[in-house]
């Protein structure tokens, strides 16, 4: 009736890695399976682009950080639709059943199956942590240079931020080439009083936040009186980044979890308001983890009982549940990139409703 090892106690160790080897086998399948689908729908696409790169460029720098990227992108749905296989596949064969029959808690069942999920989880942050962000820079790059996509900018216009605290900087355009800043301010306030503004038509920046003001005019405010000075070069020192006037495409995907971190934190210390992307990117590394937990509950409870559509119809709730759960991630991440939304809340939504459902089927399912 059954080939699963279950006979008695002395056996549950023998029973854990029976199942986890088939869901974590199940697992890197269909990824192997999507992802070779993924590339040759993506060579098709591209065959002009990749007709002027070296094969080496091709395979190395693109195709493999490619499987990295997409294959952690449907890591969830990868997820469920592995334990709804393996668990229907044991349903249908009676496995289930006989492992119950025998004395076997549905609780103790669910252990291997979180064990795997606690697996797919660390892979999961250890990938888009730190594997995935520098192969993503790798990939974007090969894209720019061949496609003319994700293109870093050169120039930066209408810079404005909060340099230190009570000292705003204004910029013009900023040229990367030639580190020289066009119609530049440096205002200082006491509070919300401005005490002094300075301006220059130009300035050329050379390291360290140093700044070489050409042709400048300083104005000192004191009560109701002014004072002026001026001058053709002047040289001053700023708590500043000049790759902080540049935000481009993909830019967070492209940073570890501590690159990340600080730049959402300075950002925010100089008053930037456009940051929700990066503030998305750093949730999602964090909750995607736990969706693995909740997915796979879902799945076993879902799966577990033999039904009448058999394996079919548990993939196909299990599918429509998977993009369920993609489509409130992605409505919530919006909403939060508009602003209407804290970016915190709008990631943890989706797995706050899915932790209910999970909860609702794994109480059910034993009865």
């Amino acid at each position: 009736m059954s080939n699963l090892p279950f006979v008695s106690s002395p056996w549950l160790k023998k029973l854990d890695l029976y199942i986890i080897k088939k869901v974590l086998g199940a697992y890197f399948l269909m990824i192997i399976l999507l992802v070779s689908v993924a590339i040759v729908f993506d060579i098709s696409e591209k065959i002009d682009t990749l007709a002027d790169a070296t094969l080496k460029e091709i395979v190395f720098d693109y195709y493999v950080n490619f499987a990295w990227y997409f294959s952690n992108l449907l890591s969830p749905l990868i997820t469920f639709i592995a334990v709804i296989f393996i668990t229907s596949q044991l349903a249908n064969n009676s496995e289930i059943i006989a492992t119950f029959a025998s004395g076997i808690s549905f609780h103790r069942v669910m252990v291997p199956y979180w064990i795997s999920a606690a697996v797919i989880a660390v892979m999961t942050y250890i990938l888009s942590s730190f594997v995935i962000p520098p192969a993503n820079e790798v990939r974007l790059d090969f894209l720019a240079k061949y496609k003319n996509a994700y293109k870093r900018e050169t120039n930066a216009t209408n810079v404005q931020l909060e340099v230190e605290k009570g000292v705003i900087l204004y910029i013009g355009t900023y040229e990367k080439s030639l580190k020289r800043a066009y119609r530049m301010t440096l205002e200082k306030f006491d509070g919300k009083t401005l005490v002094s503004r300075t301006t220059a038509q130009f300035a050329d920046y050379d390291t360290l936040g140093h700044f070489e003001l050409r042709k400048w005019v300083t104005r000192d405010f004191v009560g109701m009186q002014e004072t002026m000075t001026s001058g053709e070069r002047k040289d001053t020192t700023l708590n500043v980044d000049t790759e902080d006037f540049f935000v481009y495409r993909e830019m967070q995907q492209q940073m570890t979890n501590a690159q990340l971190e600080h730049y959402i934190e300075k950002q925010r210390r100089r008053g930037v308001g456009s940051i929700q992307e990066f503030e998305i990117e750093y949730e999602k590394r964090h909750s995607q983890p736990f969706a693995a937990f909740i997915l796979t509950t879902i799945g076993f409870a879902l799966a577990s009982k033999k039904v009448k559509g058999g394996m079919g119809m548990n993939l196909g709730i299990g599918l429509a549940l998977s993009f369920s759960y993609i489509l409130f991630d992605t409505i919530s991440a919006t909403f939060a990139i508009s602003g209407g939304l804290s970016p915190r809340i709008a990631v943890w939504i989706p797995n706050f409703l899915f932790l209910l459902i999970a909860i609702f089927l794994y109480r059910r399912a034993p009865k």
